[in-house]
């Protein structure tokens, strides 16, 4: 196969962006459809993402006191029914087992869509005294959602995800929680991921069924469209009440906990696809990429006598200093197939050995993101890989962070506002008055949603509601969205 059929086989991003990111995770091996509708497998290509995310975030969360458990996949109904709130919120989509072998079941059980429901029963058993807080609880888990539009990675049937619940004796300790957890995934996404993201409160119509306040980071993807990258629920003392979760205080008087939830999924792995990667298919961050260094020799004639050896040797000097290489010695592939596949799959740096590189102890490697070549000396070649890899992730971060600059803009009026998100899209700052009304008017009528309320609010003096005109509340980022 050729290097230009190669790349025809993905539709170009500029011309089909669905079915650029669909041709992509497939051609890219990162996942497969599922017999069943709505599910895909994660291939161990794309699985090996998921796997490095999890091993810096799950640090990130211990490190914040946290530890980690594992919950029941199935919920009893009327555990959910305690929480008619909660329940109305996941209804359409909650996956229901009836029957188990030829019996039927006396109750219903609910597959996983969240699971506060156990957890708060569960909590309700352990938490006696304020010496049993705060309880700090995550679990990694799969969860159901019976979606009616599904996209891979983006919003699947079933997915991966960590959640984390957390029970405290105050109101204040549980508010400082929701907000270090979001402060931890946004440090998280923009120094792993190479993602720049806006944070801040949700309104209270697009906030998490039963929460008492919801938090969110979002990413502008390559599109103009934003993508939730990971929530912070701060559900005060709703589900404490539902499922009698409570403790007695210094005091010796009985009170509810305060709670928190919080996660991300395997929609980050969509992210990354759809936030870094071009016509010529992904471009990992290195921190996260399944592979971090590939290596090429050129098989000009007598190459496995000369070129492979010293292939091999740099590949295991590169392992031994922590790097996730991988030597591609296929002999029915061309080096410029090889090449291309390779940048296809995002790769972030490509070392290639030759005949004349090994007269002269030398690799070429070839960035990803910038296609910048250089010569690199073989010995002390992992140190320079090193300082090539983080300016790598730092130059995908800055690309992306200038996008999101470039693609956020303010409106004044609701005109503006409309002739920015049907003509470029993108972020729009504006002000909003804080009337459910109007935030109902703007999403029937453009598409577009309020993604964040930002933490840090302007002083407010005559600002004017964007869409009705009247006095502003909150100065809002808008967007069209996932």
């Amino acid at each position: 196969m050729s290097e230009e059929r190669l790349v025809t086989q993905i539709t170009p991003k500029s011309e089909d962006f669905s079915r650029w990111y669909l041709d992509l995770i497939r051609r890219a091996e990162l996942a497969d459809y599922a017999p069943m509708k709505g599910m895909m497998v994660i291939r161990p290509y794309g699985y090996a993402i998921w796997e490095n995310i999890q091993r810096l975030l799950d640090r990130r969360i211990k490190a914040l006191g946290h530890v980690n458990a594992y919950f029941p996949l199935f919920i009893p109904e009327s555990f959910l029914r305690k929480e008619m709130e909660h329940l109305k919120g996941f209804a359409p989509e909650v996956a229901w087992v009836t029957h188990g072998g030829d019996d039927e079941l006396e109750e219903r059980l609910a597959v996983r869509p969240t699971s506060e429901a156990i957890i708060g029963y569960m909590y309700s058993k352990w938490i006696q005294s304020w010496r049993d807080l705060p309880i700090l609880i995550n679990q990694w888990a799969n969860v159901v959602r019976w979606e009616k539009v599904t996209r891979p990675f983006l919003r699947t049937t079933e997915f991966l995800w960590q959640e984390g619940h957390t029970a405290h004796e105050t109101r204040e300790e549980a508010q400082e929680e929701t907000l270090r957890i979001l402060e931890m995934y946004r440090e998280f996404v923009e120094s792993e991921l190479a993602i720049p993201v806006v944070h801040g409160r949700k309104t209270d119509r697009e906030k998490f069924a039963g929460a008492e306040a919801t938090y969110a980071i979002e990413a502008l993807m390559s599109d103009g469209k934003a993508l939730q990258m990971g929530t912070s629920h701060n559900l005060g003392q709703h589900f404490a009440r539902v499922f009698d979760i409570k403790f007695e205080d210094r005091n010796q008087k009985l009170q509810y906990v305060w709670q928190t939830s919080w996660g991300v999924s395997t929609r980050l792995i969509g992210a990354l696809v759809m936030s870094h990667g071009d016509d010529n298919g992904l471009a990992f961050p290195p921190q996260v990429a399944p592979i971090q260094v590939i290596i090429v020799p050129i098989s000009i004639g007598n190459w496995k006598e000369t070129v492979l050896p010293v292939a091999n040797q740099v590949k295991d000097a590169l392992g031994r200093a922590g790097f996730r290489v991988h030597l591609d010695d296929r002999t029915e592939h061309t080096p410029g197939w090889k090449f291309a596949e390779w940048e296809m799959r995002g790769v972030p740096l490509r070392l290639e050995i030759g005949p004349r590189d090994v007269q002269k102890n030398q690799a070429i490697a070839v960035r990803r993101d910038s296609k910048e070549k250089i010569s690199l000396d073989i010995s002390g070649l992992d140190k320079k890989v090193e300082e090539m890899l983080t300016v790598v992730q730092k130059a995908l971060f800055q690309k992306a962070l200038d996008f999101q600059r470039e693609n956020t803009r303010e409106a004044g009026n609701y005109e503006e506002f409309k002739k920015i998100i049907e003509d470029r899209r993108g972020f729009i700052k504006a002000f909003w008055c804080g009337n459910e009304e109007c935030e109902a008017r703007i999403k029937e009528e453009t598409m577009a949603t309020i993604r964040v309320l930002p933490l840090e609010q302007p002083a407010l003096k005559a600002e004017r509601c964007v869409c009705c005109g009247k006095e502003a509340a909150a100065l809002a980022y808008f967007a069209r969205s996932y």
